[in-house]
């Protein structure tokens, strides 16, 4: 005879199920739920550097700090050389309307400035172009490097300035003849940097472009270029100070509008603060070109 065992609804629910010992009641769906959730860990923030941006902003100042001291020391007496001071009121008026135009030979700072960089970029542009493809060449066959490097050798020591003499012979005007000059300046650090960046290229990397029959058009673009863009990066910034650097005294002897005809002009006028200034300026726009061609230069950088 089989005896069926009745349970209540409440007591069905625990059928099966282990009785928890006396005194434990069992947690139910609600309090599990109603349970509140662990807080999460806040991220931990990275306390600022003060000490890296002291060791990066305070030796420079400092160093112009001693600069401008030894400069009002050395002026104290007066002279013909002018104070910080009298420097900084005169580049206040300069700066007050740089842009100013009153006829071809009188014109602000600004424009001066813009001028010269114009022709900088005009050679330089012109020598990257004729430069870079001829240091692939020279660093990827033999018998090129063989040909063209005595000539290298034999011209680059040559001084830029003495080539404007060839440039107003052949141009027959003051501004080609000074673009002539920062091509010719220009170019040799591209072609050498450029040639030895290709030269250093492994050869397995050559084996393997070799092995697949890859064109020598690929091999450029798709092997030579990205490993010797660091080393083209490197000819061009120095390149790029070379000219800013030969553009002033191509300008004195050419004259015309730039910033080098201005430094001699001033000159003849016996403005001497003038003088200070626009070789402060010249040093700040030289030093913002190679800043950022070496930030650039850093984006292609991939050695360690």
């Amino acid at each position: 005879m089989v005896s069926a065992v009745f349970h209540s609804p409440g007591e069905a629910s625990t059928a099966g199920s282990p009785t928890p010992p006396a005194g434990i009641s069992r947690p139910t769906v609600a309090a599990v739920a109603e349970a509140p959730e662990k807080p999460k860990a806040a991220p931990k923030r990275t306390p600022f550097d003060w000490r890296a941006l002291a060791l990066r902003v305070l030796p420079p100042v400092l160093g112009l700090a001693l600069l401008i001291g030894l400069w009002g020391l050395a002026t104290m007496k007066g002279g013909a050389f002018p104070t910080p001071a009298a420097t900084f009121d005169a580049a206040v008026k300069l700066f007050a309307d740089p842009f100013y135009s009153n006829g071809p030979n009188d014109q602000g700072i600004g424009w001066n400035i813009l001028y010269s960089l114009q022709r900088v970029g005009l050679g330089f542009g012109l020598a990257a172009l004729v430069g870079i493809p001829l240091g692939f060449i020279i660093g990827r066959f033999e018998f090129a490097n063989r040909m063209v490097s005595p000539l290298i050798s034999l011209l680059k020591p040559v001084s830029p300035l003495a080539w404007l003499p060839i440039g107003l012979l052949v141009f027959k005007s003051a501004n080609p003849a000074a673009i002539w000059t920062i091509f010719i300046c220009s170019i040799w650090p591209m072609v050498v940097n450029t040639a030895v960046g290709v030269q250093r290229v492994p050869v397995d990397y050559l084996n393997v472009a070799r092995v697949l029959k890859l064109s020598e058009w690929k091999v450029i673009t798709r092997i030579l270029l990205p490993a010797v863009l660091p080393y083209v990066l490197t000819g061009v910034r120095l390149s790029v100070g070379t000219a800013w650097l030969v553009i002033v005294a191509a300008e004195m002897l050419t004259g015309g509008v730039g910033i080098g005809f201005w430094v001699w002009d001033e000159w003849n006028n016996l403005n001497v603060a003038h003088i200070i200034i626009a070789i402060f300026v010249i040093g700040t726009v030289g030093l913002l070109l190679e800043w950022a061609l070496m930030s650039l230069a850093k984006h292609f950088t991939f050695e360690d």
